[in-house]
């Protein structure tokens, strides 16, 4: 493609000609402020809102949006001229004049990129005063996720995510003029669309519009009681992002002042998902040899993502066979701190504990609402925080994570290896379980553990991997987007692996939709995704099937893998719900 050379701010710059201003500017470090446009490193999608006209730059005599307007040859283009910067501060004024004045008690509150613009542009006061507010009642019907249209600012940054990225398509401009909101069809609570609660909506709102069910008040409650012990359990992503909410640098290993500070909140027991995703592997990896041996129900697809395993309950009904039946690591967790752990070694009934999960997912919160994750009228899970409300409740209860001494994981559901760690990056749990079954096959260890070919951002990896004379095909996929398109070769019958992994969120658990907020800034998701690598790297044993407390587990509770008692506590199974609201509606 042939290159474009313009100027902005005096700065020459040279692009290829299907460059928008905005990101030219970018090339030579000029920051051109938006609210609307939605960039996000390595993940390709179309995005030509260009609605906020914050963007607005001077082109000669004409102001035009940056974001939605192309490079041209001999451009000259000036971001902060008078004309430029007095548009600009009007827009995010007229913004303001339609929006909610509660940013103390906003739970976006230092992280709203409106309040940050407002801030850089010296808005101190609201000149324009409209004679009415836009109202619309806050959607809570989920949950996962809140809906608050007062304090959408129609950047429509949620619709591209939810239409472009996820290709789950619930989201829209609706009405007109003042009326006009980003909603639903028919503008039905998000409990009764095809929502998978995945929160990448959350992550790309600029405003608190869009953010996660709260949990805290309840886990305080929780915390207060003093009638049953509070277990809680970490998922492998959260000790690589919480740090960033306490001022680490992006990827910082925090597990040990993780643990220090959850028990310094009051937790009686803290363990680690992690135990549990080890216990994944060696269920999952059990059921694909399985399949494989005998030519069933291939490819196997992976079970450890909520907000894919709805998806495909609701888009895909026809392939649910080929998932796992193994629950996530959070749901296989739960049934053993209950039934092991409470009962064997604290002698109390299943329950008569409390248990909790920390997580980088906003899915999570429904997953372990999902009835058939429980027994007995309770459910397996009580609670589940995100790591930005485990960041609230720490900084509530003034801890100073950064300067806590490490802890220790409990035993015995807090010994993990390598393998676990990597389940929060994208190709994690497919690189673990390979590394599992090979054994199974072979009953060798694998010449090399690191299987790094699915590794990284891109959308759709795959491999070809030898194992004791067979081929094995494998793919992992990141965004729910991707894995329509792995799920629509399989329906046509075009597909040619063995093994599949999806992540609905573009990179893995990394960039969940309850982790401190990238902006877009994948150099993040990476730091993060690199640490989780880092960690299993350096552990002595990086294999699930070599961890002695799993190995402990099955001797003296669940007996052989794939099992009775395995599979009653670790396997679940998925519904067809293709036509669940078109039935609600008739």
């Amino acid at each position: 493609m042939s290159l474009v050379n313009l100027t902005i701010n005096g700065k020459a710059v040279s692009v290829p000609s299907d460059t928008k201003i905005l990101e030219a500017a970018k090339q030579v470090n000029i920051k051109i402020p938006s609210l609307c446009h939605l960039h996000m490193d390595d993940i390709k999608f179309d995005n030509h809102c260009a609605s906020c006209r914050v963007c607005m730059v001077s082109v000669g005599k004409k102001l035009v949006p940056a974001c939605g307007t192309l490079v041209k040859e001999g451009m000259v283009v000036n971001t902060n001229s008078p004309e430029a910067l007095k548009y600009r501060k009007n827009v995010v004024e007229l913004i303001l004049s339609d929006h909610p004045k509660d940013c103390l008690s906003c739970v976006k509150s230092g992280h709203c990129e409106l309040q940050d613009l407002a801030n850089e542009l010296g808005i101190r006061e609201v000149r324009f005063q409209g004679g009415e507010q836009s109202a619309s009642p806050i959607d809570t019907s989920t949950k996962s996720i809140v809906k608050d249209h007062s304090k959408c600012i129609l950047c429509r940054r949620c619709e591209t995510m939810c239409n472009e990225v996820q290709t789950v398509g619930i989201l829209s401009g609706i009405n007109r003029g003042f009326n006009t909101e980003v909603g639903t069809f028919y503008n039905v609570d998000l409990a009764d669309t095809n929502c998978t609660f995945c929160g990448q909506c959350i992550t790309v709102c600029p405003t608190g519009a869009l953010v996660e069910k709260d949990n805290t008040v309840d886990a305080w409650k929780a915390l207060a009681q003093k009638e049953k012990p509070v277990m809680v359990q970490t998922a492998p992503a959260v000790r690589v992002g919480l740090g960033e909410e306490f001022g680490l640098d992006p990827g910082s290993i925090s597990t040990g002042k993780m643990v220090a500070a959850l028990k310094a909140l009051g937790f009686d027991y803290v363990f680690d998902t992690n135990f549990a995703a080890d216990l994944t592997i060696m269920e999952e990896a059990n059921e694909f040899v399985n399949r494989f041996i005998k030519g069933e129900k291939l490819p196997i697809l992976t079970s450890c993502c909520p907000a894919w395993i709805n998806f495909m309950e609701h888009e895909f009904p026809d392939l649910l066979p080929h998932l796992s039946t193994c629950k996530s690591p959070q749901s296989m967790f739960s049934p053993i701190a209950r039934h092991y752990f409470a009962e064997k070694v604290l002698g109390k009934k299943p329950d008569e504990v409390i248990i909790m999960s920390i997580m980088p997912c906003v899915a999570k919160k429904y997953e372990v609402s999902r009835y058939e994750l429980g027994e007995n009228g309770y459910l397996d899970t009580d609670l589940s925080l995100t790591t930005r409300e485990l960041a609230r409740m720490i900084k509530e209860a003034g801890i100073d994570l950064a300067n806590l001494e490490e802890a220790e994981f409990d035993s015995p559901l807090g010994y993990s290896t390598g393998a676990a760690d990597i389940f929060g990056a994208t190709g994690g749990v497919l690189e673990a379980a390979l590394r599992t079954a090979y054994h199974d096959i072979t009953k060798e260890e694998a010449p090399s553990l690191d299987f790094k070919v699915v590794r990284g951002m891109d959308g759709i990896k795959e491999a070809s991997l030898e194992i004791a004379g067979h081929t094995v095909n494998v793919a992992a996929a990141s965004s729910l987007g991707n894995a329509r398109k792995l799920m629509n070769e399989l329906r046509a019958g075009n597909s040619k692996y063995h093994v599949i992994e999806i992540m609905a969120c573009p990179g893995g658990c990394v960039a969940g939709g309850g982790q401190p907020y990238n902006k877009g800034n994948y150099d993040i998701v990476k730091a993060r995704a690199k640490a989780l690598y880092d960690i299993d790297a350096n552990k002595p044993n990086r294999l699930s099937h070599n961890n002695p407390d799993i190995i402990k587990l099955y001797d003296e509770f669940l007996g052989e893998r794939g099992g009775h008692i395995a599979h009653k506590l670790l396997h679940t199974e998925y519904y067809d719900k293709s036509n669940v609201f078109a039935d609600a509606e008739s």
